[in-house]
């Protein structure tokens, strides 16, 4: 898919060197799980999240003492963009601001009055730092819950561009906002809602999913769908697992909708059925490990693992590289042409080699 071309309009701003929105890439995000205030054991996360593959990474900032850790992040060597994650105390954003971070996620309606929302407006927009705001079912006003009933689609909406509102009133643009909920339906309508009402960047995601395989499933669901739309200028897959593989998660499903320079090693592998003669449930999952050790994995190529000649040739013609079973050994082909035979027990061994030479 050629994202852009069905990709919705939205505004560019700029966490410091990454970009958001316009025809940017999709940013992939994570958030640290330390505790901010270890600050050598934050840096070591952020660096390896930075290592990974992550564009954003956000950290919590509870207090202003947290906040001397954004200072000396940025003393550091470390280079993707940092965003602090605030609630409710609008001096934390401030002193943020004035240590140099790339974007705040905050809720304007929870930091106060109308001069705490301009303060935080006016030092970001005089350091061209944007503000994400925050939206989650455990978030809406108790107005729009007795308006709606209960934080629906439309109530998240509403509660966005209420906030959206409170930042326009001091003349501040340089906002994404971000419509999380757990229940992947009303995630996804409510961001479709906004989608139509603004040109703001949006940061998608499902909040809460779970776990690293009921999570990767809601988030694909939720995330994808929100993808196939044109709509999504950065996300996070959020999982309650290590945050190393909340990055691991986006890039698969980047890859699995073949977003454009965002693809990588797309493996298909047939179901396996009665023709099947050699063991292409192991040997998919001993490739799948062989290619991350090796890391290959953002090679964008497609490798086909089908289990028979029947078919195997015909269904994986789009491949460019692949294996076709046959009894104790496969043949290996190339968009739908036949190279060579390989005996089963070298067929790793060979697949890696053919991939290698995409590099």
């Amino acid at each position: 898919m050629n994202y852009n071309s069905i990709r919705r309009t939205s505004r560019e701003i700029r966490a410091g060197s990454v970009g958001i929105g316009g025809q940017n890439k999709i940013a992939i995000q994570s958030m640290t799980n330390t505790d901010t205030h270890d600050f050598e054991a934050t840096k070591a996360q952020i660096l390896a999240l930075e290592r990974a593959g992550c564009d954003i990474v956000r950290i919590t900032v509870p207090d202003l003492c947290a906040a001397e850790a954004v200072k000396k992040l940025k003393e550091s060597e470390v280079r993707v963009p940092i965003v602090a994650d605030i609630h409710f105390d609008y001096k934390i954003a401030l002193k943020c601001a004035e240590y140099g971070i790339d974007k705040i996620r905050i809720n304007p309606g929870n930091i106060g009055g109308d001069d705490n929302v301009k303060a935080v407006a006016d030092a970001c927009r005089s350091r061209n730092i944007p503000i994400r705001i925050g939206v989650n079912s455990g978030s809406v006003e108790k107005h729009l819950l007795e308006k709606y009933g209960s934080p629906t689609p439309e109530a998240l909406a509403e509660s966005a561009m209420y906030h959206a509102s409170l930042l326009e009133k001091f003349n501040f643009y340089d906002t994404v906002i971000s419509i999380k909920a757990s229940n992947v339906s009303d995630m996804i309508a409510a961001n479709r809602l906004v989608s139509e009402r603004c040109d703001y960047p949006l940061h998608i995601g499902v909040t809460e999913a779970g776990g690293a395989e009921m999570g990767l499933i809601k988030s694909s669901i939720g995330v994808g769908a929100l993808l196939c739309d044109g709509i999504g200028d950065t996300l996070r897959i959020s999982l309650t697992a290590d945050p190393l593989s909340e990055v691991a998660a986006a890039k698969k499903i980047l890859s699995a909708l073949a977003v454009e320079g965002q693809s990588g090693l797309d493996i298909v592998s047939c179901p396996t059925c009665g023709r099947t003669k050699i063991d292409l449930i192991s040997l998919s999952e001993r490739f799948a490990k062989e290619t991350e050790r090796e890391g290959l994995m953002d090679i964008p190529i497609k490798v086909a693992l089908m289990g028979c000649v029947v078919n195997g040739p015909g269904e994986a013609r789009e491949a460019d590289i692949g294996i076709a079973g046959g009894e104790g050994e496969a043949v290996l082909i190339s968009h739908g042409k036949i190279i060579e035979k390989i005996p089963e027990d070298k067929i790793i061994e060979r697949l890696i080699s053919e991939i290698k030479k995409f590099r």
